[in-house]
């Protein structure tokens, strides 16, 4: 029987020096994944040479041909041979200018990892120049040719020299798609630019420069021309500067600005997320992460938002020079970007869409005005507003509730239903016409259904109200603001601390390295947390106290929770979210009912409170709390105009 052969040693390998045309095709395997990383590694020059209009053409999805022409600058007959050589850049020339990048491109190795892999020429006229000059890449041979200014880059057959990658590509349908993907990011930064893509002599997308001074209205437009009027209708607008610390320049440290999809025009997909930091398009964890978290109480479900973020900061305060596509990013304080992308949508999203100012009306009157009760309960707690009479907030509940966010071991319980002998009833209608009657946004009550649904009359049409969900809501956060308002203040860093509890034997749990060195690194931030973690050894961390409302349930869940999310997005909101999840409980309990007989006063007051509460167009769950009914579509039903 024959012995299995024996291994042999390798043979010595030499180490010696990679050529640059093999160094410069492992850069195109970083660089090019397909046709648009090159559509987007030219966009990016284009814009950086200054380009108001940029037009790109692609034949077979890009993979035969990728045209990109711009109007911008243009490269001068000397320079245009150093544009193909590796790390030959116009954007940096030293260490400081890597540290704090301001431009798209930076790295100088895109044209010359994409002419390594592709038929490149390169068409350019500096502005102020009187000849255009064209430099095939293969050759390197430069002769005249008549352009206007500006550039123009081909790339025809991508990956022929490398066909084994070519063999890694889609369809030309998805290919393209994705081409059009780049294009469509690049046009929400930059609406003072115009986009046009061309594919197989056809015009596919087409987005005119915006000429507005103000870049705010040209975003709105560009925004709606990309994504759809829709988006913008369902969208808020989002504009929040972070605090600036004592001795930082006039400008803010953080901003944040933008749009943010209401909850109900939440997608089954993460396909409409869109964020910038310095007007780079960017996949960021940390950024997504703040923005999942702003929509943690209004979003049902697993349903993912829309939006559109621009985040500008130093640009010495982030790290672009993390990856060859520059599609991330890597921030020095990422707590604090978190937190600056969380609070400017939370505080988009409090506004209710049902909080509008009223409006001034001419004509019949739709009702009375409800009538003032001497009684008072929850509906007149933070009610003190200069657009509503106070009689609007009077309500007569039977069993009035008092209860305070520190009574944690009581759930409110179901009002008790007094015989509709004893409820107030709401003084009988009076008809006739009445100057300058004053119309609500949610309008006023007409009655109720099957002991669910209120039913009101605006002056677009219909309003159906779901009053348990909406009376949840408001519940709910008028106990987040008294949990609020007790949090005592820290004086070193001026931040709410939750009140904690030590317990009585510390709950040791074995820990890994990186939640050791998460509890080490972050443990001023467990503190204001009401945590206190500790290392009892090298793989073992022992939690000493636990926040004061949290005490009774598993504090090692609790602590793997924080640090998971610490570590990994540098802030946590698990405490947060259980804090909450316990006030919903409270309040899903407090609630009125369902098939609990209201009076038209109880009602109204309902539906003006509903109009002064954050969030309220959403119940806890992130379920919708109202609908309107237009007059169209009840015309619609009934085949009115027809």
């Amino acid at each position: 029987m024959n012995s299995p052969p024996i291994d042999t040693p390798p043979l010595h390998r030499p180490i010696r020096e990679l050529p640059d045309e093999l160094i410069s095709q492992i850069a195109a395997g970083e660089v090019v994944e397909r046709p648009a990383s090159v559509v987007r590694e030219l966009l990016d020059n284009a814009l950086d040479a200054g380009a108001e209009h940029i037009t790109v053409r692609l034949l077979a999805g890009g993979v035969r041909l990728i045209s990109v022409e711009d109007d911008g600058d243009g490269i001068v007959p000397s320079e245009l041979p150093i544009a193909l050589k590796r790390h030959a850049t116009s954007k940096i020339a030293s260490l400081s200018d890597l540290e704090s990048v301001a431009t798209m491109g930076f790295r100088g190795e895109a044209l010359a990892a994409i002419n390594s892999i592709a038929d490149c020429s390169f068409l350019s006229r500096a502005r102020g120049h009187s000849a255009a000059f064209l430099l095939l890449g293969q050759s390197g041979e430069i002769r005249p040719v008549a352009r206007a200014e500006g550039t123009t880059v081909e790339v025809k057959e991508l990956f022929f020299s490398t066909p084994a990658r070519r063999k890694f590509l889609k369809t030309d349908a998805t290919e393209l798609a994705h081409c059009v993907d780049a294009v469509r990011r690049h046009a929400l930064v930059r609406p003072d630019v115009g986009f046009d893509v061309w594919h197989e002599g056809k015009l596919i997308e087409q987005w005119r420069r915006c000429g507005e001074r103000d870049r705010l209205p040209a975003l709105e437009r560009r925004l709606a021309d990309v994504l759809g009027s829709d988006f913008v209708a369902e969208s808020v607008w989002v504009d929040h500067a972070s605090a600036r610390p004592p001795g930082m320049a006039l400008s803010p440290l953080i901003k944040v600005w933008g749009r943010a999809g209401l909850p109900d025009a939440a997608r089954s997909r993460a396909d409409q997320q869109f964020c910038y930091v310095n007007g780079r398009f960017v996949r960021d964890k940390l950024i997504s992460h703040a923005a999942r978290t702003a929509y943690e109480d209004v979003l049902h479900g697993q349903r993912q938002p829309v939006y559109a973020l621009y985040v500008e900061l130093d640009p010495a305060r982030v790290d672009v020079n993390v990856h060859p596509t520059k599609i991330e990013v890597r921030f020095r304080d990422g707590r604090e970007v978190h937190q600056a992308v969380r609070h400017a949508i939370e505080a988009a999203l409090a506004q209710p869409r049902a909080g509008q100012a009223p409006v001034a009306h001419t004509g019949q009157s739709t009702g009375p005005a409800p009538v003032a009760s001497p009684e008072s309960n929850i509906f007149e707690q933070n009610t003190t507003s200069a657009q509503y009479p106070r009689e609007q907030f009077a309500i007569s509940f039977a069993d009035p509730i008092h209860h305070q966010v520190t009574d944690l071991g009581v759930l409110w319980g179901a009002p008790k239903q007094l015989p509709s002998a004893d409820r107030p009833m709401a003084p009988e209608p009076t008809a006739g016409a009445t100057e300058g009657v004053t119309i609500w946004p949610l309008g006023r009550a007409l009655a109720q259904l099957h002991g669910v649904y209120i039913l009101a009359e605006n002056a677009q049409g219909l309003v159906l109200v779901d009053m348990h969900a909406a009376h949840e809501r408001i519940v709910y956060e008028q106990l987040k603001t008294q949990w609020i308002q007790q949090g005592a203040q820290a004086a070193s860093s001026m931040r709410p601390v939750l009140p904690s509890q030590p317990l009585l034997i510390a709950a040791s749990f074995a820990a890994t390295p990186l939640e050791v060195s998460t509890a080490e690194t972050h443990a001023q931030t467990l503190l204001a947390l009401g945590l206190e973690i500790t290392a009892f050894s090298a793989r073992t961390l022992a939690v000493r106290s636990v926040p004061t409302t949290l005490a009774q349930g598993d504090a090692v869940e609790l602590a793997r929770g924080v640090l998971a999310e610490l570590s990994q997005h540098e802030a946590s909101t698990v405490i947060q979210r259980a804090h909450n999840e316990l006030l919903a409980s409270m309040a899903c309990h407090g609630a009125i009912r369902a098939n609990r007989r209201l009076t038209l006063e109880e009602m109204n007051a309902l539906l003006r409170q509903m109009e002064a509460t954050q969030r309220s167009d959403q119940c806890n769950h992130g379920r919708p709390t109202w609908r309107q009914i237009g007059m169209k579509e009840l015309d619609a039903l009934f085949l009115r105009g027809r």
